[in-house]
């Protein structure tokens, strides 16, 4: 039975989608960890190899959903998804919940101990930075992909929330203080 491994990119981010990613390799490869452990160009070079040895899934739920159901609800439909998609396997989630999701696993670090879990780490990282490098504008999403950086709150301050912001997250910096 194949083992189908799940990660995400994207969830503590303060713009942009989620995305979760499901792969299972059709064959052992060679430096697989969690996406973060490695650099942008080895996860790119090991996102081309993952992707022509694997049958793998990619799902993106966007700002505005996750904002609309909240993040919890946007898991548990793209583990939903990953669950009919791969038919007869087992899976396993990086993590401490399945989101209610029955017959999916989880483990704590699977991103950097099991390698279907690593290359979903990476189909997932290089799939959502991709995407969030293609946004060439004044908020610079290149350099930040959505994340608390100081310059993207920097920039919040200067321009307000963008529509790829997420609406229901609140940002503590920009929350009003007794001493303002």
């Amino acid at each position: 039975m194949s083992l189908v491994g799940i990660d995400e990119a994207g969830r503590g981010a303060l713009a942009g989608p989620l995305c979760v990613c499901a792969c299972v390799l059709n064959k052992d490869l060679k430096g697989l960890k969690d996406s973060k452990l490695l650099s942008p160009k080895a996860r790119q070079e090991l996102f081309e190899l993952i992707s022509i040895n694997s049958s793998y899934l990619i799902l993106f739920c966007s700002n505005s959903m996750i904002d609309e159901l909240g993040l919890s609800v946007c898991f548990k439909r793209a583990l939903s998804v990953v669950k009919r998609h791969f038919d007869s396997c087992e899976f396993l989630f990086d993590g401490n919940t399945n989101f209610g999701v029955s017959g999916i696993k989880t483990m704590i670090k699977a991103d950097n101990k099991i390698s279907e879990v690593s290359a979903a780490s990476i189909l997932a990282k290089v799939s959502r930075d991709k995407f969030m490098s293609s946004l060439n504008d004044k908020y610079e999403f290149k350099k930040h992909k959505g994340y608390a950086s100081a310059l993207h709150i920097e920039l919040i301050k200067r321009y307000g929330f963008s529509s790829l912001h997420r609406k229901s997250f609140i940002l503590k910096s920009l929350e009003p203080s007794l001493f303002n």
